[in-house]
């Protein structure tokens, strides 16, 4: 115990699958300002080395050997902020691969946890990749005991994370890489708190933020005191560096007056949860912010309902396109509802100079939809180009006359324009690179109101 506070910094930080040299100068930045900020240890994401999630870049040797080769590069460069105990994500491996946590200090690889818990439902897959890990140790950091593990493993009431309290830690480190859906944030609080009061500890849950792929990650990285309190979180859907002083003091004072921990019977061995001590350092050396135990830490105002789904939106978007190399996106419109709240989530994930529309009407087309798309575009300040269909419609239909007759083709002519566009915009792509962003809803997609190869291609 340390009557002094543990700076704690929390890096949500925004990493791309596979982009090993870009992660690696990504957490090393953090790392250097952590440490300019006086921290004792600074957290990153669970497999923020590798990405996440890296799948089948698993099952590649070359891979798993390279993100090893990052992390030693960490470890040596940890060697110039002797005093931060960092905290990162990789993929381990010996006979097998394991989720992993590593414990850096001072040019050394100090100890390593592997996750417990893989989650094998819904968007994940770990069971397929990851041997489980067994052990659960504990890390005196600055004379705190640190129980460091990850994401799922905190789900559990009796997961790692209590065999770790129950061995006297003070201070659980939680890294994950929990992706969003509407509602999550407020579960995922309400199950922190139960468990740093059900076991008495400051928990300090991670977040990654960023999209990959269909997922997005919200950050929102936590804090909660030994009494299940709130008392630090970070801003939602956007990188961030969340310093928090822990008073780890408080823990034990806490525990005194809890007659729960001496009825309950955990035995705990030594060998499944160890005591791993990070060499003392000299702190006074540093500069260092002025604490004041209990002083009020930075709690970010929480996002309302529609404004977070809106948030993870853009920020899927964004990720999506960048991470796949593009840089500029194409849309068409139509004036209605879909293709405008496309168009306004492009130009705030990407910016209105990289944002291009295409007005594509046929002689079905009001004037009012073509009214309202040029109007679109004026608000927004993004490029503009109107491509009528008509005659390529027309001709198509008597191409097609053979096989569908002279009759009214009825729906297929309503699905032939869909194509004809999409045909248009995939065409744009093709020569000028943007990537086409389609128009098309959820209640569309379940309900088959799209066209294949059209506005759902």
């Amino acid at each position: 115990m340390n009557i002094l506070p543990l700076r704690v910094a929390l890096a949500q930080v925004n990493v791309t699958v596979g982009d090993l040299e870009g992660n690696t100068n990504k957490i090393l930045t953090a790392m250097q300002q952590a440490y300019a900020a006086g921290a004792h240890i600074v957290c990153l994401p669970e497999l923020a080395l590798a990405g996440y999630p890296p799948e089948d870049l698993l099952l590649k040797p070359g891979f798993v050997a390279a993100n090893l080769g990052k992390l030693h590069h960490l470890v040596s460069e940890s060697r110039h902020m002797p005093e931060l105990t960092t905290v990162v994500g990789f993929v381990d491996r010996d006979h097998d691969i394991y989720n992993a946590a590593a414990v850096i200090n001072a040019g050394k690889l100090v100890g390593i946890y592997h996750k417990h818990y893989l989650p094998n439902y819904g968007v994940f897959d770990e069971n397929r990749y990851f041997q489980a890990g067994r052990k659960a140790p504990i890390f005196m950091i600055n004379d705190v005991h640190v129980g460091v593990n990850i994401c799922e493993d905190i789900w559990y009431p009796s997961g790692p994370m209590t065999m770790q309290a129950h061995a006297g830690a003070e201070v659980i480190l939680n890294i994950n890489g929990s992706p969003y859906y509407a509602g999550k944030g407020t579960f995922r609080e309400e199950m922190l708190a139960t468990r740093a009061a059900d076991n008495g500890v400051i928990v300090v849950y991670l977040n990654m933020v960023g999209g990959q792929d269909e997922l997005v990650f919200d950050g929102g990285s936590m804090v909660f005191n030994e009494q299940g309190t709130l008392i630090a979180r970070a801003k939602q859907f956007e990188e961030d560096m969340l310093i928090v002083d822990l008073d780890s003091a408080s823990v034990f004072r806490s525990r005194l007056h809890d007659p729960r921990r001496r009825q309950e019977r955990l035995h705990v061995a030594s060998d499944d949860v160890p005591i791993i001590p990070v060499a003392a350092r000299d702190y006074s050396s540093r500069e260092r912010t002025h604490v004041i135990l209990g002083a009020p830490q930075r709690i970010e105002p929480k996002m309302e309902y529609l404004a977070e789904i809106y948030a993870a939106l853009v920020l899927g978007t964004g990720d999506y396109v960048r991470k796949s190399g593009f840089k500029k996106a194409i849309i068409g419109l139509s004036g209605g509802i879909d293709s405008t709240l496309t168009a306004v989530i492009a130009v705030d994930a990407l910016g209105a100079e990289n944002v291009l529309g295409i007005s594509m009407p046929s002689g079905y087309s009001s004037e009012g939809s073509k009214t309202d798309a040029q109007l679109l575009v004026e608000n927004l300040g993004i490029q503009f180009m109107t491509i009528p269909i008509e005659e390529t419609f027309r001709a198509s239909l008597k191409m097609l006359e053979p096989a569908l007759g002279e009759g009214d083709p009825g729906l297929a002519a309503e699905n032939l324009q869909a194509r004809i566009r999409g045909n248009i915009l995939m065409t744009i792509s093709n020569k000028l690179g943007p990537i086409v962003l389609t128009t098309g809803n959820k209640s569309e997609m379940a309900t088959g109101y799209s066209t294949l190869y059209g506005d759902m291609a």
